[in-house]
């Protein structure tokens, strides 16, 4: 009988055991979120003011979610790469897409690209929206929007433009400007920002949309001047300025936001811990500040409303690229 009761007790022993070893089996394959390296793909330049705003971000999440937040700049074909790699990657909320509404839209309504601008992805939130002003070069005999836009109908040629990129924000904002003001406007696209503003301070572009951080100390310095900001309010740092609308622009704004979305079918519950952890970084001082330093206005918001901004700019997009008879060359 005492045998009979050891060997029992010695099978419950190995029974617990091996359940132990099942549940601590069961543990690892259920790990939590995260347990190693977050990497966040752009398809934009290091060093930009979308890239720096971002990191920015990174390194005060990377402190709330206890891993590192690593950037992944793939400033190729428009941001297309970036798009297909995330969507393509495995929904674990590992590997995430920073993206701009406006180009994320407007590409895929100028050509095809390997991916699905909406169904494709799990929107985490909106980050932020940049600030862009329409800038003349110092010489300019234009004072004002009305001035530069008369003077694109003066002119068989119109005007010059600097684009930050096909389908980019401010090449759809000149494109809607032309069209409603019925003023010629040649776009020239540049890589990034440097030889753009080179040229417009040199003379040779007649105006372009630039970011306050770019545009700030040339406007401080007397090399450019400004004649509006693309934004719904006008920006502190500069409030003799008017918006596009005060200035006479009678059109919708184009999206200059940009935000953080996850491939198709990451589990709902690491989006609710992305967005938290954004969420919370977005009340930041350190944020705070380092936005505005870099001419962008936080834009916190839910997954839900997120995926239905990005679901209401694709189809605006695809319209106004539409109307415009915008392609890709």
């Amino acid at each position: 009988m005492r045998r009979r009761l050891a060997y029992l007790s010695f099978a419950g022993l190995v029974g617990a055991g091996l359940m132990g070893l099942v549940a601590s089996a069961g543990s690892n394959a259920a790990e939590p979120y995260p347990s190693r390296p977050i990497t966040i793909v752009m398809g934009i330049s290091k060093g930009g003011i979308t890239d720096v705003a971002t990191r920015l971000y990174a390194d005060i999440v990377a402190r709330e979610l206890g891993q590192p937040v690593v950037i992944d700049n793939r400033p190729t074909d428009s941001g297309v790469e970036a798009a297909a790699l995330v969507q393509n990657a495995a929904p674990d909320g590992y590997t995430l897409l920073a993206f701009s509404g406006a180009q994320h839209g407007a590409i895929a309504a100028m050509r095809p690209v390997p991916y699905e601008p909406v169904a494709g992805f799990a929107p985490v939130t909106v980050l932020f929206t940049m600030v862009n002003f329409l800038a003349v070069p110092d010489t300019s005999p234009a004072n004002s929007l009305a001035n530069l836009l008369q003077m694109g109908r003066d002119r068989p040629a119109g005007l010059s433009f600097g684009s930050s990129g096909l389908g980019s924000t401010s090449h759809l904002t000149a494109a809607r400007l032309a069209q409603s003001s019925g003023t010629r406007i040649a776009p020239k696209h540049y890589a990034g920002a440097v030889p753009m503003i080179a040229d417009l301070v040199a003379g040779r572009l007649d105006f372009a949309l630039v970011s306050y951080a770019v545009a700030g100390p040339y406007a401080r310095e007397k090399k450019l001047k400004l004649l509006a900001v693309d934004a719904v309010a006008r920006w502190p740092d500069f409030p003799a300025i008017p918006t596009l609308r005060e200035a006479g622009a009678n059109q919708p704004k184009v999206a200059s936001w940009f935000a953080l979305a996850a491939p198709k079918g990451t589990p709902p519950a690491i989006i609710r811990r992305l967005s938290d952890a954004f969420a919370r970084a977005s009340r930041n001082p350190s944020i705070i500040k380092g936005l505005h330093d870099n001419g962008a206005l936080i834009t916190s918001s839910t997954p839900q409303s997120a995926s239905t901004e990005l679901a209401r700019e694709v189809a605006q997009t695809a319209t106004l690229i539409r109307t415009l008879n915008l392609s890709q060359p």
